[in-house]
């Protein structure tokens, strides 16, 4: 969990441009095969045992209306919260990532959610329960990795808008425990922030 946690696509594919960026993400895709390969692998688990399950309709619907809690508490932040602060957030990095192309953007987004759910709900959760007995720490810990994880890219600023972010997506792991549910929330949420802008 501490080596994953590590900005490693950072430091093997340094840079802004898009050929860069698109050697981070091949290696968080890479990432998160080996995760599966570890869980399936070494561990000798199903996929169960990180929050997967066949989807049905409460996917789509849980999903949606997690995604829709996201973009209303992040649109408030932005509008409301920042403003009335005097933070201007991550609006650099922001209008960096949008300038890229729409298929990498689309891509991004796929990826977070997949990695990023797999990693920080299914995975972490689910073995950190399993090491402490106490599932609401697993989840406090899940909680706070995920949001410090933004840090290096985005900065100080976009730690609001990734911990309400990453309170949203645990608590609803922790309610439905539906990794995809999960993976689909997180994709409309990102998408609708990067693209709609």
């Amino acid at each position: 969990m501490i080596l994953l946690q590590l900005p490693l696509a950072n430091w093997l594919s340094p840079g802004a441009g898009l050929a860069a960026q698109c050697g981070r993400e091949a290696m968080y895709w890479a990432f998160t095969a080996c995760l599966l390969a570890y869980v399936l692998v070494i561990e000798r688990r199903r996929l169960s045992s990180v929050g997967w399950r066949r989807p049905e309709w409460k996917t789509v619907g849980f999903g949606l209306a997690a995604a829709a809690v996201m973009v209303l508490g992040m649109a408030a932040i932005y509008l409301v919260v920042f403003p009335a602060i005097g933070s201007s957030s991550s609006e650099a990095a922001l209008t960096a990532v949008r300038a890229l192309p729409n298929w990498f953007l689309l891509m991004l987004t796929l990826r977070a959610a997949v990695f990023e759910e797999l990693f920080y709900r299914g995975f972490m959760i689910e073995r950190l329960t399993e090491m402490t007995g106490r599932r609401w720490l697993a989840s406090i810990v899940s909680c706070l990795a995920f949001t410090l994880a933004h840090l290096s890219y985005w900065g100080w600023g976009h730690l609001l808008v990734a911990g309400f972010g990453g309170v949203v997506l645990t608590g609803l792991y922790l309610l439905r425990r539906d990794l995809g549910c999960n993976m689909l929330a997180h994709a409309v949420c990102d998408s609708i922030g990067l693209l709609a802008g």
